[in-house]
């Protein structure tokens, strides 16, 4: 007999053959494995990873989009998959711009062990990390299904002390949308983010999410340049400050406007009344040759820090990045490409153990910084 185990819900399930379903949480055998196989290192989820994404994402140690990466195949008239968009430039430069910035090294004054936790619109995280609104996973090798990607982010983000936002792509509908599905059964806080479809059909989602108790609901705005919602029959428009304000006022949750990447639409976007800008160029999936989010995000922070919640991602891989985004300005960090390798690595134990990584390394970064707690971080600590 194997013992096989859930990677979603840690049941331990006793039988011959691998069962077709968790006995607990109805997740489907790709997050089943046998018990002596299951992932307890990062290293070793990445591995699996490396497996299952094969020909889409090698799980490289550097995730920077370069030629020699295959996931950048766009060049090519592939799907973009892992990769950039284009040439890819937007990718690298997101990349390119963190590597670029420096800490100072403090090592003399009082002992203190860093705190780092902190409050998403009046939810406790145990850091200021969370998981991306990444969508489609199901569509890199079938490794995991979307439903199932969908409840790994949001159980893992939350077993590791933190929250997931979830994301759209176009086979989700209002009537079969497997991220609001995923927020039902898990029963978990987590924030989903929609393309910028009609406001007809926002609305619907908006108040989806209102049933569900979600903490907090956005838009993607910078999804309007999404070709392959449009083949599919999911029109997507860009939206003016009229559209963003009617939006809004169209929700008593907090409104999050996300692919933000000029001080100009993110004072836009504050003067329509969002709670949170998040300073994104979409993993440089959308535009080719932006800049990095961490070139914009300084003077965004200097125009709207204390006026709006700051949230950032692009290129962000491991704890010093987190720290680097947060001295430039943000009040949270959001990881993308990461936590797809994590669930389909581990399912919701990969995710937990990639984020976890993740708050190790801020902690030391901060340690090693002179910094006591996150609201001790600024640009002081940059060279």
């Amino acid at each position: 007999m194997t013992i096989w185990q859930c990677t979603m819900c840690f049941t331990t399930m006793d039988q011959e053959e691998q069962p077709e379903q968790c006995s607990v949480c109805g997740s489907d055998n790709r997050v089943i494995l046998d018990k002596e196989t299951v992932p307890e290192t990062l290293e070793a989820v990445r591995d699996r990873a490396r497996k299952n994404l094969k020909g889409f994402c090698a799980a490289y140690p550097a995730c920077d989009g370069n030629f020699d990466k295959i996931c950048q195949k766009e060049a090519y008239g592939k799907p973009i998959g892992f990769g950039g968009a284009g040439a890819g430039f937007s990718f690298r430069a997101n990349v390119a711009a963190l590597e670029a910035v420096r800490f100072k090294l403090r090592v003399v004054g009082e002992h203190t062990e860093p705190d780092t936790s902190c409050t998403f619109l009046g939810t406790k995280l145990d850091f200021p990390v969370m998981g991306a609104s990444t969508a489609g996973a199901e569509r890199y090798g079938n490794a995991i299904s979307e439903e199932d990607f969908c409840r790994a982010t949001i159980r893992g983000c939350k077993d590791a002390g933190t929250m997931a936002w979830r994301g759209d792509t176009f086979f989700y509908t209002p009537e079969n949308n497997p991220a609001l599905r995923a927020i039902k059964k898990e029963g978990l806080p987590a924030v989903p983010i929609f393309k910028p479809r009609s406001q007809d059909v926002l609305k619907q989602f908006i108040h989806r999410a209102e049933e569900l108790g979600c903490p907090a609901v956005g838009v993607d705005l910078d999804g309007c340049g999404s070709t392959i919602m449009a083949r599919h029959n999911q029109p997507v428009f860009r939206k003016s400050v009229k559209d963003i304000k009617e939006l809004v006022q169209a929700t008593s949750l907090p409104f999050i406007a996300k692919g933000i990447m000029t001080v100009e639409d993110a004072v836009s976007c504050a003067d329509a009344g969002v709670k949170v800008v998040s300073v994104s160029n979409h993993g440089g999936r959308v535009l080719d040759a932006t800049p990095g989010t961490a070139e914009v995000l300084p003077d965004i922070a200097k125009q709207l820090k204390g006026q709006v919640i700051i949230t950032a991602d692009g290129g962000v891989r491991t704890g010093y990045d987190v720290l680097k985004m947060l001295a430039l300005g943000a009040d949270f960090v959001l990881l993308g490409r990461d936590v797809i390798r994590a669930a389909v690595g581990a399912g919701s134990l990969g995710v937990r153990i990639h984020m976890e990584h993740i708050q190790k390394i801020l902690k030391k970064a901060m340690f090693m910084t002179g910094v006591s707690t996150i609201s001790d971080i600024d640009s002081s600590i940059l060279c």
